[in-house]
């Protein structure tokens, strides 16, 4: 009689411990469980055509300017969203963010809409011309979309989505300007 009294203490205390732990186990599951895998921090990859490493490849020692229309607006499956840009000297292909953080940009920049962005420039294995946005600006809404802060880090790593948010490409980052050496690089 004695055992079976202490028995039923042991699992009424037992009980007491771990049924608010299993709880709290179950509930953190369900949160990761909830979050988008498509919207998880992207590995950096090297893109095969340019040899260029994206997200991370990123360079603030080639951070330029550049003004012109837009063309061929991709949003491919993996990889990240893309167009031309065609600037009065060149053409570059600019990169500019995973697609699911690109979804408010999606149809705002259509062929021949006039672009300038601001970013880090390369030169591709491919002999083309590259660039790692941090911002573009739309005109003539003068509307700034904002990709990368200003040390180069993408906005995008832990954004949860879009929708106007911290990191959300509508949210901005003010005025580009054309001061402080933009279009040479930054040395």
């Amino acid at each position: 009689m004695v055992n079976l009294q202490r028995s039923r203490l042991f699992l009424a205390a037992l009980s007491r411990v771990v049924f608010p732990a299993l709880l709290f186990f179950l509930c953190w599951m369900g949160i990761l469980l909830a979050v988008d895998p498509s919207q998880a921090e992207e590995k950096d990859i090297v893109l095969p055509e340019s040899g260029i490493h994206y997200p991370g490849g990123f360079d603030p020692n080639t951070v330029g300017e550049v003004h012109g229309k837009a063309y061929g607006y991709l949003q491919p499956e993996s990889g990240p969203v893309r167009f031309q840009l065609m600037s009065t000297r060149e053409t570059y292909t600019i990169l500019v963010s995973p697609a699911w953080y690109q979804k408010d940009l999606e149809n705002k920049i259509s062929d021949g809409t006039e672009v300038r962005v601001q970013g880090s420039k390369s030169l591709g294995k491919d002999g083309q011309l590259y660039i790692i946005a941090q911002k573009i600006k739309i005109f003539p809404s003068g509307e700034t979309l904002a990709f990368r802060s200003e040390d180069g880090s993408p906005l995008w790593k832990g954004a949860m989505g879009t929708g106007g948010g911290f990191g959300s490409p509508s949210r901005g980052m003010g005025g580009m300007g054309s001061g402080g050496g933009m279009g040479r690089g930054r040395r």
